[in-house]
């Protein structure tokens, strides 16, 4: 589903991703932890060509993007569309009520008729428990209630795989458990997830695979058992003695 082959990032003279090779296998949700600056976020971002990496390959659901010479504008925006990226600010428009963020996606970028555009917005807010906020503006919306808009809208446009910009990072603790419901009922329906997180009991429950990342590289990668039971590189001891995972 996903295949990234040598990917590289700089800005300027800082290399903030140096060679990453990672598979991510359909119906999988792989969790990427690790320290401020260690690139996670670049890379999901490079995923979705938010910024566009130095040089190396991704592959998506059969679509290759090779950033070894220049990629058409049009190619990008095509490669775009087949992610769906929630970030940790929820970015809604404030002047649009939860359906009409929703909504906005399908009918003004794949220009989906609205009536129906409508109805799927419906039964996606329906999905991640805000069947009864239809009309209701960001502003009278919880934390919680506002990210699960962010995930539906990004879900409207069908994507192949979402990606997860420590989504719970802005929230009050106790409305981080509503997020991570829904995300983890994606991940049982079968959805390809890459979550950056540092929410560890959701790495352990609903990762099939943790993967920790330092300075640019992946220091290490396994299933969430032996990851945080028995880690087999240093830094990762490190790291995970540090957050003192629960």
């Amino acid at each position: 589903m996903i295949s990234i082959k040598g990917l590289f990032k700089q800005f300027g003279e800082l290399e903030v991703l140096k060679g990453i090779d990672l598979e991510v296998g359909k119906g999988k949700v792989v969790v990427v932890i690790g320290p401020s600056g260690s690139g996670k976020t670049t890379l999901l971002r490079c995923l979705n060509v938010l910024e566009t990496p130095t040089k190396g390959s991704i592959s998506i659901a059969g679509q290759t993007l090779d950033f070894s010479g220049g990629v058409p504008k049009k190619n990008i925006a095509s490669f775009r569309r087949l992610t769906g990226m929630v970030f940790q600010s929820y970015n809604l428009f404030p002047h649009m009520t939860a359906l009409g963020n929703v909504m906005e996606g399908p009918v003004t970028v794949k220009g989906e008729n609205r009536e129906q555009a409508r109805q799927k917005a419906a039964m996606l807010l329906q999905k991640v428990g805000l069947g009864d906020k239809l009309d209701y503006y960001p502003h009278q919306l919880s934390g919680g209630q506002q990210q699960r808009v962010g995930i539906a809208r990004a879900l409207a446009m069908e994507p192949e795989v979402m990606l997860f910009d420590e989504p719970t990072s802005a929230l009050d603790p106790e409305l981080v458990g509503e997020v991570l419901k829904v995300m983890k009922d994606l991940a049982n329906e079968g959805m390809t997830m890459v979550v950056v997180t540092h929410e560890m009991r959701f790495a352990r429950e609903a990762a099939n695979e943790v993967i920790f990342m330092d300075k640019g590289v992946v220091v290490e990668r396994d299933h969430p058992e032996n990851f945080f039971t028995n880690p087999k590189h240093e830094r990762t001891r490190q790291f995970l003695n540090l957050i003192r995972p629960e």
